[in-house]
């Protein structure tokens, strides 16, 4: 329980520092968020609690191919505030649309042999 505890924080903190260095510098805030923390927390605690690295790895190549489509995120939410567009429609449209590119991008992938 202390582990799990331990974990929730320390995922807390970084999004926390995020929202708080960005209102300082949004270009200081865009190089905290665009580490790959969640990836890199999220290996260390699969290998912490599954001592594999077989899973490790198997984990960073699938980040690896997931990273491409989520980037439709950051083209596609921009663009659309730009239109003076509401944020929180704004938001959905370009959650949907990267959730489409993900689907997209798992079937291409198993069509080239690539499983996900």
């Amino acid at each position: 329980m202390a582990y799990l505890l331990f974990k929730t924080i320390i995922s807390a903190v970084i999004i926390v520092a995020v929202s708080e260095v960005s209102k300082r510098s949004s270009l200081l805030g865009a190089i905290l968020a665009s580490l790959p923390l969640v990836s890199y927390l999220g290996i260390i605690w699969l290998y912490i609690d599954t001592e594999s690295k077989t899973q490790v790895a198997q984990l960073s190549r699938d980040v690896f191919w997931m990273v491409i489509p989520s980037l439709s995120f950051f083209i596609v939410l921009p663009v659309l505030l730009k239109t003076e567009l509401n944020f929180y429609l704004s938001l959905a449209i370009s959650t949907a649309i990267m959730v489409a590119v993900y689907f997209t991008m798992i079937f291409i992938l198993q069509r080239f042999g690539v499983n996900i």
